[in-house]
């Protein structure tokens, strides 16, 4: 009889402590601040009675142990990916725990992780400001790598100053100063673009404008054409060959082509 009381005994403690860590509420902070996550957490006892304390005073260790579990790894998920923090706070809670008592008491945990109504608000507020900022940075880079492109180029240079109001053309910038300034402009590179092929291209750029001469240019073009050509690159030595021509019509041979 004494046994069966005590089974009985045992078993209505483990029912009180499992009713006492069966779906506790908790709200949990996010990689977001301002935005939180709603938890709801079910304990799972693994040891068996006898406890060191009350099922009460029991409940109330593993309920805070869970939280501060929760705490530590929710503040590290982005609420913008409900699914992936889900799945990160599940199976950090799901790890066997035991407390810190004589003897220990050992438990696990399963979350469901969601969202409030203003925490839902909140992010569509946010992804909204988030869509409107790259679609302006994308235009502001877009408009930047545009006039550094245009401005590598002294002529455009040039231009933009005559688009300034009051502009006397008695008074045209020195020269020099405007190639300087092209030069700036011809150095700037997107990061995507500052590999050895871009090197190239601006060692060539320079090597070119080393030969102001139109006589000199027209050998040059020549050279090119012909190196082309020995390339198996017809296609290019011909766009070479409208160079020297002065004209995009490849049609008029080089000198000295038969």
């Amino acid at each position: 009889m004494a046994a069966l009381s005590t089974r009985w005994a045992r078993r209505s403690t483990r029912r009180t402590l499992r009713r006492a860590v069966s779906r506790f509420d908790v709200r949990l902070p996010s990689s977001r601040p301002g935005i939180a996550f709603t938890a709801r957490i079910t304990a799972t006892v693994l040891t068996r009675p006898p406890y060191p304390d009350t099922p009460e005073e029991v409940a109330g260790l593993i309920r805070a142990a869970l939280r501060e579990a929760a705490y530590d790894i929710a503040g590290q998920c982005d609420p913008l990916d409900l699914v992936s923090a889900s799945d990160i706070c599940t199976r950090h809670l799901s790890r066997s725990r035991s407390l810190a008592t004589k003897p220990p008491v050992e438990f696990r945990a399963d979350l469901r992780l969601a969202l409030s109504y203003d925490d839902r608000a909140a992010i569509a507020t946010l992804l909204d400001a988030q869509r409107r900022q790259a679609v302006a940075d994308a235009l502001r880079q877009q408009m930047t790598q545009a006039l550094a492109e245009e401005l590598a180029d002294p002529a455009a240079v040039l231009a933009r100053w005559f688009e300034r109001g009051g502009t006397d053309w008695n008074e045209l910038p020195d020269t020099a100063r405007v190639q300087d300034i092209a030069e700036i402009f011809a150095g700037y590179r997107p990061t995507h673009e500052q590999g050895t092929e871009h090197q190239v291209l601006e060692l060539l750029r320079e090597f070119l404008s080393s030969f102001p001469e139109p006589a000199q240019k027209r050998m040059l073009y020549a050279y090119l054409a012909a190196g082309m050509r020995g390339a198996d690159r017809p296609q290019h030595a011909a766009k070479a060959q409208a160079l020297l021509n002065g004209h995009t019509s490849p049609s008029h041979p080089l000198p000295g082509d038969a």
